[in-house]
């Protein structure tokens, strides 16, 4: 019985811990209610593809309490072997809004830009595209983006 007990008071520790590391991820990365990164779009498509394609509920992995999906297994795959490679920066919050005043803003993921290897996702809606205002300035808001996203971590 002692045994019993034990085993589930270590069990409630190691998901109330788990919860914890959801919870931390949640607040600094931008996550639907169910832990979902970039609205569901596969973030290794861009880099391949050039172009935001939704992921298939099939094809998920799970990375720093966020997931992410897939249009392929291969493309799963690659993210697995280098999920630092194909994150969004910043969180996966508007690099515009994160440069312009340090703001986590929602984004519209097919409004995206691939930088030095990098994938930038911005804020497109109600005839507000971000993406063109990054690009007129893209030097200095990266590098206040950079300072404002330290913030965060």
């Amino acid at each position: 019985m002692k045994r019993l007990l034990v085993y589930l008071f270590l069990s409630a520790l190691l998901i109330n811990a788990g919860f914890a590391q959801s919870g931390h991820s949640k607040k600094q990365f931008n996550l639907d209610k169910s832990g979902l990164a970039i609205e569901g779009y596969d973030p290794v498509a861009y880099f391949n593809s050039g172009k935001a394609m939704e992921g298939k509920k099939q094809w998920t992995a799970v990375e720093d309490g966020a997931s992410y999906r897939f249009t392929s297994s291969a493309n799963r795959e690659l993210f697995k072997a280098n999920p630092a490679k194909y994150q969004p920066q910043y969180g996966g919050w508007c690099a515009y809004a994160m440069g312009e005043n340090g703001e986590q803003v929602s984004i519209d993921p097919e409004t995206f830009k691939i930088m030095n290897g990098q994938l930038y996702l911005f804020y497109n809606r109600f005839f507000n595209n971000t993406l063109k205002d990054w690009n007129k300035s893209e030097q200095s808001l990266k590098k206040k983006a950079d300072q404002n996203w330290s913030k965060f971590n």
